[in-house]
């Protein structure tokens, strides 16, 4: 009896408008070098994600493609993930340790066409990479929801309480700058997937966000309603 094959997902990106399209073939090279990998160490690629024209220094939070390959891994139970080579994940050090770090915490493996296997952990500087990037991402949201208590607490003392109806930056200024990136983010989140066509529903836009560190005024998740708004600006 033939051995079942161990189940997988493709990632894709290419970094250059230029070098997407039909008569491009940077995503049909990746695409072919991983399932010439996959027959050889017998796993079956059931769905394959791309991230078109997305730089390799983007944040890996912002990309549809990737962002829609964590929603497939979290559905369905597929705890592999083969990519050409790690500079498909990104080409900053950081950036890329960040991916690789949200896929461990899944308890995925990532593999490369050559059989590297980017979550070992036998990597003695990998792992502090991504300790220290871990740490960072947990700063940075720690420090947003101390920055936003601070700003409500000024509002308090200065006016007895927290005004309704205006908008958060009109209650805070200094928050337009969060505001900013929390909108560019959730509208990069909305884009349809450029292989399926599908897009991220709200309530898993607001899930990336609160997962980057972008939190409403609350420190909570943003709801569904806050997302629709933002992409309506």
């Amino acid at each position: 009896m033939a051995q079942r094959r161990a189940t997988a997902v493709a990632y894709l990106r290419t970094s250059s408008a230029a070098n997407v399209g039909a008569d491009k073939d940077s995503d049909k090279r990746q695409a072919a070098t991983i399932a010439a990998f996959a027959k050889r160490a017998r796993f079956e690629i059931v769905e394959t994600f791309y991230d078109a024209a997305v730089s390799g220094a983007d944040p890996i939070e912002t990309r549809p493609g990737f962002a829609a390959l964590l929603d497939r891994i979290e559905g369905n139970g597929v705890k592999t993930v083969i990519v050409e080579d790690a500079t498909r994940l990104a080409r900053d050090l950081i950036t890329q340790e960040t991916g690789i770090v949200s896929l461990i915490e899944r308890k995925v493996r990532v593999l490369t066409a050559n059989g590297d296997d980017l979550t070992a952990t036998d990597d003695h500087f990998k792992v502090a990479m991504r300790q220290i990037a871990g740490a960072f991402a947990q700063l940075e949201k720690a420090r947003l929801v101390a920055k936003l208590r601070h700003a409500r607490e000024r509002i308090r003392k200065t006016k007895g309480k927290c005004e309704g109806r205006k908008s958060r930056v009109e209650r805070n200024p200094e928050d337009a700058e969060v505001v900013a990136k929390a909108i560019t983010m959730a509208k990069r989140l909305r884009r349809a997937n450029p292989k399926t066509g599908e897009r991220l529903s709200l309530r898993r836009i607001a899930k990336r966000l609160a997962d980057a560190g972008l939190l409403n005024e609350r420190g909570d998740e943003y709801n569904p309603n806050a997302i629709k708004r933002m992409l309506e600006g």
